[in-house]
């Protein structure tokens, strides 16, 4: 069995090398030329650079190389669909077509079923990564004040929400008000406007799966990148959702927390 990668920006795509190397798994990968780090190219054996409107030429790289399953990993932000560097070939433009609604679940979904059409099968994107999906409760030295802890609580209902209508699945809240609530902008970026708009701490990010997550794409994620955007905010604590959230470089990003004494906590 042989997999392919569809490689977005960030850490995602490089773990999921690591970890079918790991376990002895072929995988080929497709990097997004608009997003993807190159140096994926220093640790895959094999990579084909694609625009992120080339599905066409996807898919034939795929079957070219006798893929049956595939994995996506690493953001690919929406907003890149409607830019002019991300012009769509001739099967990607037949399945916007398509599509009634271009929320993220309905492309990425149609992306899946186009797929199947061709024998490759859209897999978990934490599949080799069970080890960085945290179980419920604190993660760091410190927990959640009270303060904190009421708008987690509060902000749990909001965004859960927000997720259930896939607008976002990340806001900051304080003193139980919605500061800020993520689109297609991302979660750093809705961290730093809800920092420029509340300007004294404590503010609180809450950061949920939706409530029936696809662990085949869009699956929630946090990084050191977040804690540094955190701490840039004087955001003082995030909550996300248990077993549903991948943590990229887990240590790295425990320990900046643990220096800022930012609180981490993971909800059901």
């Amino acid at each position: 069995m042989k997999y392919g990668l569809i490689a977005g920006n960030g850490r995602f795509p490089f773990l999921i090398v690591e970890g079918a190397r790991r376990e002895g798994v072929e995988i080929v990968v497709a990097a997004i030329k608009e997003e993807t780090d190159p140096a994926i190219e220093r640790v895959a054996s094999r990579v084909e650079w694609v625009g992120v409107g080339q599905l066409g030429r996807l898919v034939s790289y795929f079957k070219r190389e006798g893929v049956t399953h595939a994995i996506m990993a690493g953001q690919v932000k929406h907003v890149q669909i409607f830019s002019l560097s991300a012009l769509p070939d001739m099967r990607m433009a037949k399945l916007l077509a398509r599509l009634s609604f271009r929320n993220t679940d309905s492309l990425i979904g149609a992306v899946a079923d186009d797929l199947a059409r061709d024998g490759i099968t859209l897999v978990d994107s934490t599949t080799f990564l069970g080890p960085f999906l945290p179980g419920p409760g604190v993660l760091t030295r410190r927990s959640p004040t009270s303060a904190e802890a009421g708008d987690i609580e509060y902000g749990l209902q909001v965004a859960r929400e927000v997720a259930r209508l896939d607008l976002g699945q990340t806001i900051v809240v304080k003193d139980r008000a919605v500061v800020a609530v993520e689109a297609m902008e991302g979660t750093d970026a809705t961290i730093r406007r809800a920092g420029e708009l509340a300007r004294k701490p404590p503010i609180s990010v809450v950061k949920v799966a939706k409530p029936n997550q696809d662990m085949r794409f869009d699956v929630p994620v946090i990084g050191p990148s977040t804690i540094r955007t955190m701490i840039d905010a004087r955001a003082t604590a995030i909550s996300i959702t248990a077993h549903k959230t991948l943590l990229i470089d887990r240590e790295e990003l425990l320990a900046l927390a643990d220096k800022a004494r930012i609180a981490i906590v993971a909800n059901d």
